[in-house]
């Protein structure tokens, strides 16, 4: 089905794009893998073609639009190249709507030059060793004490970790507060007493830098509260169907990649003296994840419009974030399973998408707390 979602453009966007991954990502990868990050100077390269703030005033350095497409373009070509450790979706699609939407002016003059050029790198740390979806179970506290607030605790799993200059970190300034006691504060690099723990080995994306974060008794100037004292809660809750459509249009695009390659390899690879494609068993198999990986492109897609729109419901988000999610997973195994024992090999695309996706229905979020939304949104 021919997509109706972008405009020409988005296309010759797309195009720069494909370019830009080619000649700066594409040749790294392996060596990235290999050290655990991205170097500092493919943020640097992307900022200077542009890639880093699509929705930022142009007087900051950014491209004055919030046309989220652009930033549907750059996602998806990142998973088409198979880029999985490069973390602009997090600092375009997630940290820069926290920074546009609340800061100050004096804080976007401090900080979003640097986030458009590739000089900062950010980060938002809610997730803790005892709290991830639930984020009301947070117990990093930051006490007020005169200019300043003071900080302790300890955040885990944090993407972007080893390399960022900017960390939002989600702390209760009123423990007795409930949700309503939760704020944003935004730690920089060099703070006392911020320290980076491991830079954490996972089983897939091994080039995106994920870090333990630990905060004893820092110091942060009250000038970099983020938005209102008290209503950080409400500020994740706004920013989270953003973080979640991400999620679904790297799943949406992963999905299609993976059944792609997986098509060419079954027209090519013989058993018994013809194309395994040939097997009806096999055909099977590609008809029903065709059919499963249109229908997740016609609801992303849709889910895109009514984000641009101002119209995508929590709900809406969370059903694009988890069907999309354990549906690429699907996806990916039977592709896997389709191309035998060579599907076990790293060399092969669909091995390194195999473990790179897997985090997708965990983080942003997991498929069951997505669930608990969706039928809360029904009234039960």
């Amino acid at each position: 089905m021919r997509r109706e979602l972008f405009d020409d453009e988005h296309e010759a966007f797309r195009e720069t794009v494909r370019a830009f991954i080619a000649k700066e990502l594409t040749p790294h990868v392996a060596e990235w893998e290999q050290a655990g990050v991205v170097s500092r100077d493919a943020w640097l390269a992307a900022g200077e073609q542009g890639l880093l703030g699509f929705a930022i005033d142009e007087e900051y350095g950014g491209g004055g639009t919030e046309d989220f497409r652009f930033n549907v373009v750059f996602d998806e070509e990142l998973v088409a190249a198979g880029v999985s450790g490069f973390g602009s979706p997090l600092h375009v699609d997630i940290i820069a709507p926290y920074l546009t939407k609340l800061a100050t002016e004096e804080q976007k003059r401090r900080w979003l030059p640097g986030f458009c050029s590739g000089e900062l790198i950010t980060a938002i740390a809610m997730t803790e060793p005892g709290a991830g979806s639930d984020l009301q179970g947070i117990r990093t506290t930051a006490v007020r004490d005169g200019d300043e607030y003071v900080l302790n605790g300890q955040k885990t799993f944090i993407s972007n970790g080893i390399l960022a200059d900017l960390v939002i970190v989600v702390a209760r300034t009123d423990p007795d507060a409930g949700h309503e006691g939760i704020s944003l504060l935004v730690v920089e690099r060099g703070t006392e007493g911020f320290e980076r723990g491991r830079n954490l080995e996972k089983i897939g994306q091994k080039s995106q830098d994920t870090a333990e974060l630990f905060f004893n008794d820092v110091r942060v100037p009250a000038a970099n509260l983020l938005g209102e004292e008290g209503k950080g809660f409400v500020y994740l809750m706004q920013n989270l169907p953003q973080e979640r459509l991400s999620i679904a249009v790297a799943s949406a695009a992963s999905a299609e990649k993976v059944l792609d390659v997986t098509k060419e390899y079954c027209r090519t690879r013989t058993a018994f003296g013809r194309p395994i494609g040939k097997f009806q068993n096999t055909r099977f198999e590609l008809a029903e994840m065709a059919t499963e990986v249109q229908i997740g492109r016609v609801f992303t897609d849709r889910c895109v419009s009514d984000h641009l729109r101002g119209e995508l419901g929590v709900e809406h988000a969370a059903m694009a974030k988890w069907w999309l999610s354990e549906m690429n997973k699907r996806v990916v195994d039977r592709c896997l399973q389709l191309h035998g024992g060579y599907g076990y090999m790293l060399e092969y695309p669909v091995a390194k998408a195999f473990l790179d996706t897997r985090i997708q229905t965990i983080y942003g979020g997991t498929t069951e707390i997505m669930k608990e939304i969706v039928g809360r949104s029904m009234g039960f």
